[in-house]
This record gives structure tokens, sequence and C-alpha cells, in this order.
């Protein structure tokens, strides 16, 4: 049976994330040991006792999440050892969990790489002047449509195809805004504000992108042992040069996280597994694909269940 192995990207995180985890798997503070060599801080004193306000710092979330996806797929490797999934992927900044996964960079130069695009992120827009917001029970064509007349010549579209009827849209604050009276008069079922400091995905990142394609340049990578499905194209990578280009693009085009699972399952993966805290990646795709068997590990139960549902198959 193939199984695809999937990393969740921020919004997931809690305080106290992975903390029954860390209590009977020690090698998770290692791997946060190791991140916060990195960073120059206790990447998880910020996770275990927060404050929020700091672990939501987008520089800090993204490493925070990384690592958390990373720990909990070594946990279910520790395991079975002799198991590997068929397929990566993840959504936004789970891409970087994957290719991480896949042995194509090592955690730290992923932890420094992250924690550099978060930095930048949040830099390329001022606070306050980007915005973004879930559009629930339109087409994605309606979305787009919606986007289209609310632009009026500012940045405004569809960011994350997350599942069918649930579109993310993302831009300058009063584009967005206009953009939700628009999907509720085209009949959205419901129009959601998110509570996020950066507008990802959409053409305001582009100057992040530019700068952050440097520092991707200069890290240290590999083809990826295991294939790795990119967010811009669905695809994966057959060059180190077509990777690189793939994680620079993701920062200001959409998520086709619909297409990926679609690919997955037209390729024969019946068993989807998502690593890392909360089980937002299964919500998702219980909406997208309803035949293909989902788990998710982010404590000591849900580890021990995966491991076991893998068995049985």
């Amino acid at each position: 049976m193939k199984t695809a192995v999937v990393f969740p990207g921020q919004g997931a995180q809690s305080v106290g994330m992975l903390s029954d985890l860390a209590a009977t798997n020690p090698a998770v503070g290692e791997y946060f040991s190791r991140a916060s060599a990195v960073l120059g801080y206790d990447l998880w004193q910020v996770v275990s006792a927060g404050p929020e306000d700091k672990l939501n710092d987008t520089a800090v979330t993204q490493p925070a999440m990384l690592v958390a996806g990373y720990a909990c797929y070594a946990s279910l490797k520790a395991q079975l050892p002799d198991w590997q999934p068929s397929y990566f992927a993840g959504h936004s900044l789970g891409e970087y969990t994957a290719l991480v996964a896949a042995e194509a960079l090592s955690l730290e130069q992923a932890v420094a790489l992250v924690a550099k695009r978060g930095s930048l992120m949040q830099q390329a827009v001022a606070p306050g002047a980007g915005a973004m917001a879930a559009v629930l029970g339109l087409t994605d064509e309606q979305v787009e449509q919606a986007c289209l007349s609310a632009a009026q010549g500012a940045v405004v579209s569809a960011v994350n195809y997350n599942s069918p009827g649930q579109v993310v849209i993302a831009g300058e604050t009063a584009a967005v805004e206009r953009a939700m009276a628009q999907a509720s008069e085209l009949g959205a079922k419901r129009v959601v504000p998110l509570a996020v400091s950066v507008p990802s995905h959409c053409a305001l990142m582009k100057p992040a992108a530019d700068e952050l394609a440097k520092a991707i340049a200069a890290a240290d990578w590999q083809m990826p042992r295991i294939p790795v499905l990119h967010n811009v194209n669905t695809q994966a990578s057959t060059s180190i040069v077509d990777l690189q280009a793939a994680l620079v693009a993701q920062l200001y085009q959409p998520v086709q996280w619909v297409k990926t699972i679609e690919y997955l399952a037209a390729d024969g993966v019946t068993q989807l597994v998502e690593c890392g805290p909360g089980k937002v990646l299964a919500g998702l795709n219980r909406r997208i694909d309803k035949n293909m068997a989902v788990a998710s590990i982010y404590d000591s139960a849900t580890l021990a269940n995966t491991v076991n549902a893998i068995k049985d198959n």
C-alpha cells in the first residue's frame, strides 16, 4: 500500500504542543536542542511555556513548526525503521519539513532557512497593511472572480486551495476586505478573516522571495531520497535547481493542496499520515478524497495508533 507523509504549516502551533510526545520520546527534545543552537534561544522553552505571542511571531513559528513536524516523523521512523513512505508533501512551511524528512537538507540548515523566511515575510509588509481570509462555500472560480473584482489596482488573490469549497485569499487589507464582501454577495457560506500578521503566498511576498532566493541558493542541498511534491506545481523536482526555484516561487504563489492530494490519489496512494501538531491536513483530506485513509501523529497515543495502522497494512 502506498503511503504519503504530509506536514502542516503555520496556524497549527500552540503552547504546549508535543509535550506528551516529548515525555515518552527523548529524541524530541534533542531535535529542539539542535534547533536552539542554530537560533540562539531556547526554542523548546517557547514551545512548551510560551508566551503565546512569541510563539506566534512568524520568525519563531516557522522553525517551531518545522522541528515539531520532523520530530513526529522521526518518532514514527524510530519505531518502523524499515518502513518508508512513497511521497512527502507539506502545506506551505510544511514543504520545508518534508524536504528535511526526505534528507534533501539538514535539520539545522532548514531551521536557519525558515527563520530567515519568517523574518523576510514579516519585513515585506508593514503591520496592518496585509490580511488573509478564508472563503467557504464557493467554487475556486467564484473566489478568483471576487478577488479580480475587488482588486481595483491593489493586490488580492486566492492563495491556498485547501479543499473543495475552502479557499484562502490574501493581499492588501482594503482589497481583501472588498473581496470578502464580494464573496459574501456571491453566496459564500462563511467568510472568515484570519488572525495572521503576514499575507502569505501573494504578490506582496515577491520582495521577500527575491531575498530568500539567496539563502536558498547558499544552503547545502541534496536530491530528496523520496519524492517531495511542491506546493506550486504538485510535482517532484528532478534537479536541485528546480527544487530551489519551486521554494522561491512558493512564497508568492498559491498553495495547490487539492491538486497535491489528487496527484497522490491518482498515483495509487491510499494512506495519508500527517506529522505535526493538530489535525488540519487530515480534516482537509476528508473533504478532498474520502477514500484515502488518514492518520495523524502529534502525541504518544496517535503515534502508537499510526504505527499499528501501518503494520496492519
